[in-house]
């Protein structure tokens, strides 16, 4: 490890007694079980460096133990929410097709029932709408029409603006908008707009039959008699074919990396960073979207402060850790990973674990709190 990581400092241009106290936090936490194994990725200056450690399936029914490689494709849960909805939407609001304010019912009307007529982009993007955070909808032998038609006629739970409540629902329903403004299936959509853009080669909403040895393997399920390898996680994506706004992609770290080099570039495909002076062309984001998305919208909501999709700093699910900026955003994931950015050091942080592989009770929490800290620290030795 420590010739790996003291040239991963280099590289990175970051102190080595950071990148090394990263590194052992999650050494520990895969010593301790709370996560089979690990990857973290590291953005910062526009250099790159990944550290792998551990299984990404310690026990298969068939086969050796697979260790985590960089090309490992994680279960990537609610990153799902801002690294495949939340870009499609801004882009449908750069193309001019929605805004903010367009109600959701004007696209789905069938959404539009149960007090639901008046919510908005902004409010589904920011989780104000009211909804509901979650609703079970895999164990009723409903088919695909009726599953929809239960998100669509959900009664709402609290009143819209007033409360900021993290739903899945939420975000399904902004999956919805997206196919029905393209009229393109929401993976097709993000390969096309955003995976391919980027140079995301491995990131999917559809993963590969067959090929289970190239993903983290995550909980145990009855079912199949086996650990979910390459088959989502969350019940309710799995139940609607894996192709949903809320959780199903599959990316590696370095997918997420090149999803945060864009952030980072305030919108512009990173391959032509260096030419936006000149050229103001191509773009994945405008800058107004970039900066748009990563500013406070719910400092109205007592405890809460939220982007659009973004959590940012001081909001009741920050894991940003202590020493990041107030400028700081990201997301995390149900299975166990998260992407934090910080522009103000030019840094981001993929970490990748598949702590559900035991079940649902382990938490990643104070490891990605230890690791952003020790990476923040190491900046400007």
């Amino acid at each position: 490890m420590e010739t790996h990581v003291k040239a991963g400092a280099e590289q990175l241009g970051l102190g080595i007694k950071g990148v090394k106290a990263a590194c052992a936090a999650i050494e520990r936490e895969i010593a301790a079980g709370t996560t089979p194994g690990a990857v973290v990725g590291v953005l910062h200056e526009g250099r790159t460096w990944v550290y792998t450690a551990g299984y990404a399936n310690p026990n298969p029914v068939q086969g050796q133990p697979v260790p985590v490689r960089e090309d490992t494709l994680y279960d990537c849960a609610s990153l799902t929410k801002v690294a495949v909805t939340l870009p499609l939407i801004l882009q449908l609001i750069d193309d001019g097709v929605l805004t903010l304010s367009t109600k959701a019912s004007d696209i789905l009307p069938s959404f539009g029932t149960a007090g639901k007529e008046e919510i908005t982009v902004g409010q589904l993007l920011t989780h104000t709408s009211g909804l509901q955070a979650d609703m079970n909808l895999h164990s009723h032998g409903w088919d695909r029409e009726q599953m929809w038609d239960a998100v669509f006629s959900a009664p709402l739970a609290a009143k819209p603006n007033t409360e900021v409540i993290y739903s899945d629902l939420g975000y399904l329903v902004l999956g919805r908008i997206i196919e029905r403004s393209l009229e393109l299936p929401l993976d097709q959509a993000f390969k096309r707009w955003v995976a391919d853009p980027l140079g995301m080669n491995h990131a999917t909403l559809t993963p590969s039959p067959g090929q289970a040895h190239r993903y983290a393997a995550t909980e145990h399920d009855e079912s199949i008699q086996d650990h979910l390898c390459g088959i989502v996680h969350d019940e309710k994506a799995r139940a609607l074919g894996g192709v949903c706004g809320h959780a199903g992609l599959f990316a590696t770290a370095g997918d997420l990396l090149q999803y945060a080099r864009m952030w980072l570039a305030q919108g512009a495909v990173p391959a032509v960073e260096a030419a936006m002076a000149k050229a103001g062309e191509p773009r994945l984001l405008s800058r107004a979207a970039a900066a748009t998305a990563t500013r406070p919208h719910t400092s109205h909501i007592q405890g809460s402060s939220r982007g659009l999709g973004w959590v940012l700093k001081g909001d009741k699910m920050d894991a940003s850790g202590d020493w990041m900026s107030p400028y700081c955003y990201g997301h995390t994931g149900f299975t166990g990973t998260s992407l934090w950015i910080d522009p103000e050091p030019n840094l981001a942080v993929v970490l990748l674990t598949n702590r559900v592989y035991g079940g649902r009770s382990s938490s990643v929490a104070q490891l990605r709190a230890q690791v952003h800290n020790a990476l923040k620290g190491a900046v400007a030795w």
